[in-house]
């Protein structure tokens, strides 16, 4: 069996192979040079090489992209990527064993996945009605969901106090009463400003003070309120399936997958994550997790595109 060499160079092999011996096209050379990259994170984080893989750590993995509610035909596509790199690790002969043989592939349905496009979340935003007096609000709402990944109950207990608009991140507290930090598009720091002129003309009601996104009559909102505003502003998008606010987190995982970003970031965007706030803060570098994630966000990308 043959040594190792180092993964880029590995990986500038397997990009050859794919051209040469498979015929394939640039777009495929670089999404699934993309997947094995994930893959190295993947398995680097649990302490191990690309020679050691397993077939459960693989399917590992893959669980782990479920977990985060990456898209069913993204999931087939990652699958397809690490089969045949490890099919290429075993032609020339870097591996005995094939790792991936008896790795399932996704079965993709006929139907769309529950996985919005940037052109439908544009069309939801474009769907406000700007003469409502919550339209602000619902932009900012929409453009949070999605531009930070949150998820319904840290939405509506999201807090001024902990919204960095100058620094460009906020802090959340998720599940098991764990926080933490989540950089913001410039979209959501935009949407977010542009909401706090009109909620200052808002009665707030004593105790909510704190509280980023109220009603009317200046309450928090609840849950129920959020799903209604998002499956209204698709039903008006013409978005003909059922949407819902973890939708919008889905999507916000898919499209970070898709541009390259580390699966350890955006699980950590997600609060995905075992750390508690004092080992966040010790292991994470956060303007790297920050620099890393809005590197990737299909917001940002599309705002260097207009520079």
């Amino acid at each position: 069996m043959r040594t190792l060499p180092a993964t880029d160079r590995l990986l500038d092999t397997f990009e050859s192979y794919l051209l040469v011996e498979r015929g394939m096209s640039p777009n495929t050379l670089v999404n699934y040079r993309m997947d094995v990259e994930k893959l190295v994170g993947y398995l680097e984080n649990s302490g191990k090489t690309l020679a050691e893989a397993t077939t459960d750590d693989l399917r590992q993995f893959i669980g782990e992209l479920i977990d985060l509610g990456i898209a069913e035909r993204s999931r087939a596509r990652i699958v397809s990527g690490v089969r045949t790199f490890f099919r290429f690790m075993r032609l020339e002969n870097y591996m005995d064993d094939d790792p991936a043989a008896m790795l399932e592939t996704p079965k993709v349905g006929m139907y769309l996945p529950e996985v919005l496009t940037l052109d439908e979340i544009d069309a939801m935003i474009a769907a406000i009605d700007p003469s409502k007096e919550e339209a602000t609000r619902n932009r900012a709402i929409i453009e949070t969901l999605y531009g930070c990944g949150l998820r319904v109950s840290e939405l509506v207990n999201l807090e001024i106090s902990r919204v960095f608009m100058t620094e460009g991140y906020l802090i959340v507290t998720g599940k098991g009463n764990k926080e933490r930090m989540v950089p913001m598009s410039q979209n959501s720091v935009d949407e977010i400003n542009t909401y706090l002129a009109d909620r200052q003309l808002l009665d707030i009601k004593p105790g909510e003070e704190n509280i980023l996104f109220l009603n009317r009559r200046g309450r928090r909102l609840t849950r129920q309120m959020i799903f209604t505003l998002v499956r209204q502003l698709a039903d008006a998008a013409g978005i003909n399936r059922v949407i819902s606010p973890h939708t919008l987190r889905h999507s916000f995982a898919t499209h970070l997958l898709e541009g390259g970003a580390n699966l350890r970031a955006i699980q950590m965007m997600l609060g995905h994550e075992n750390l508690s706030t004092t080992q966040l803060y010790l292991h994470i570098d956060r303007t790297r997790l920050r620099d890393d994630i809005l590197r990737y966000h299909p917001r940002n990308r599309s705002q260097k595109s207009e520079l």
